[in-house]
């Protein structure tokens, strides 16, 4: 880089929840004017309800580069992702590279980047389930043992980083953009028709999103998930936005939901689950981010996992593990239907600015 060039940083997204921690941070970039970007999506998640409409949702740019990797097994996506994007950082030298959260796409882009011996930051950095059967784990640990910047959303994220013993000069507390956007587009989901379209009143029905492969692949598991879901819904009508992964399983062996209380839909884009989630009685998940997200709304969430790499939702939050068994997710619904979630408070830093204090911690590193 010659000093008079702008650092460029170049931000790969793959998934979801990828998309919703990059835009806050690209806005901040756009503002300083101080670096080149360059946005990589590796098509990880690729169709239209899985990425495109998140694109046009958060306001993202077209991606300045395309992978198109695709499904497949773990070793077969990160193997893809890694040949791939070989040649684009060949041809465009980033100075930087930015991943975030905990998917493939992370630990596939952070691999590649260190062997060009291009620095990484990776944003939402020392989260651990201690569950190394989560593919997510795994992805998690190697990112952050490869990476020179270190973003975390929580005290217990740093604690977990120094114990693995990583260099304090590396991590930065931040907080949590997940949350940044939650805020920057709150109001803007007002305008989401999706209460209408589904003919729901707020405050008189539940959410729910399944879609880990602990919970989905075991078709025991996930009917014994569904007779859960069922015999809650006919105490409140609860929507279900089905994952393509949990369809598929769904389709595949004949599963029965009978119509009525539990409710499956498409997949619908960020602004309208935010509306939906906004005005819910309960969540029902075994996502990671809204975990964070109903914590900073003060919405009863319960986690159907055994375990969380989001503790600090517990500690201080609205969140619930309730594990996979029906009983007692029919137990721990009843509950949080009749009495709420009482004294959660949200953490510190979650104050929708940690994308300012991921671009100056750049400044500072560039300067």
């Amino acid at each position: 880089m010659s000093s008079s060039a702008k650092p460029k940083i170049m931000a790969v997204v793959g998934a979801r929840p990828n998309f919703m921690k990059v835009a806050p941070i690209w806005r901040e970039m756009d503002k300083t004017n101080r670096f080149a970007k360059f946005l990589l999506h590796t098509g990880q998640h690729y169709d239209a309800n899985m990425s495109k409409i998140f694109f046009e949702d958060l306001k993202l740019p077209e991606p300045d580069a395309y992978l198109g990797v695709g499904s497949g097994t773990h070793a077969e996506q990160t193997g893809r992702i890694m040949i791939a994007l070989d040649d684009v950082l060949l041809d465009e030298r980033p100075d930087l590279v930015m991943v975030v959260g905990d998917v493939n796409s992370t630990m596939a882009a952070a691999l590649v980047a260190v062997k060009h011996e291009i620095p990484v930051a990776h944003v939402e950095a020392g989260l651990r389930s201690f569950d190394r059967s989560m593919p997510e784990e795994i992805n998690r640990m190697v990112t952050d043992i490869v990476a020179e910047l270190l973003f975390t959303t929580c005290s217990d994220a740093e604690k977990n980083l120094l114990r693995e013993g990583v260099d304090p000069q590396k991590i930065h507390f931040v907080g949590n953009v997940m949350i940044d956007s939650l805020h920057y587009y709150k109001s803007m989901a007002e305008s989401s028709r999706i209460l209408e379209n589904l003919a729901l009143e707020k405050h008189a029905y539940g959410l729910v999103t399944i879609h880990r492969p602990t919970n989905v692949d075991d078709v025991a598991t996930l009917q014994n998930i569904i007779d859960a879901l069922l015999v809650l819904g006919e105490e409140c009508p609860l929507i279900f936005p089905v994952h393509p992964r949990t369809r598929k399983i769904i389709d595949a062996n004949d599963l029965e939901i009978p119509p009525g209380k539990l409710r499956l839909i498409e997949p619908i884009g960020y602004l309208d689950f935010i509306k939906l989630m906004k005005y819910a009685r309960i969540l029902l998940t075994d996502s990671g981010g809204i975990q964070e997200e109903t914590t900073a709304l003060g919405i009863p969430c319960l986690t159907i996992r055994e375990n969380t790499e989001r503790p600090i939702t517990i500690e201080m939050g609205t969140n619930r593990l309730v594990g996979m068994v029906k009983n007692r997710i029919v137990d721990e619904g009843r509950k949080a239907l009749r009495f709420g979630i009482k004294d959660s408070r949200i953490p510190d830093l979650w104050d929708g600015k940690a994308s300012v204090r991921i671009v100056k911690v750049f400044e500072t590193y560039f300067s």
